[in-house]
């Protein structure tokens, strides 16, 4: 039997955010142009507009912490003029890394939403789970596998292309 449709006038939750993840998928699709692994970000504010957009750039800049949620962040942060993210939604096309989940929660963000599993590295459930963690002062609500086939599919022929050169 299929699942009910959630009431009228209620959008579930992975439909509302598959257009913030599309321009995430676009961000990822630019980093493959300097070489960096296509992962991309943005990050939303409170009426659901995006107000800072990131793609990994560690090749292009030389510079570890170069991944897109952290670029993202920084830019949502300069535009607000504030460091707290509070009411804000971290849309990223795969799972965070530990610097990347330890940034989204001290940043305070209110929700991060991810597409692509990461097993191997993912710090928001995967092998980790930093942003649940009860010890730290805030934990934002997480929605998983948004769009999920098609942010682990821009990865795999990533790196399926890499492994082939």
């Amino acid at each position: 039997m299929a699942d009910p449709a959630p009431p009228t006038g209620e959008v579930p939750p992975e439909v509302e955010y598959a257009p913030a993840m599309r321009r995430a998928l676009a961000e990822a699709e630019l980093a493959l142009e300097s070489g960096d692994v296509p992962v991309g970000a943005v990050v939303l504010d409170r009426a659901g507009e995006v107000i800072g957009a990131g793609r990994n750039e560690r090749e292009r800049t030389g510079d570890p912490t170069a991944h897109a949620e952290i670029i993202a962040l920084r830019r949502a942060a300069a535009r607000l003029g504030e460091w707290r993210l509070t009411g804000c939604t971290l849309v990223v096309t795969l799972e965070p890394c530990t610097m990347c989940a330890g940034a989204s929660v001290l940043a305070r963000v209110d929700r991060i939403v991810y597409g692509a599993v990461d097993p191997k590295a993912g710090a928001v459930g995967s092998l980790w789970d930093v942003v649940r963690d009860r010890r730290l002062n805030h934990r934002p609500e997480v929605l998983a596998e948004v769009l999920a086939e098609e942010c682990g599919a821009v990865l795999t022929d990533f790196f399926a292309r890499r492994r082939v050169s």
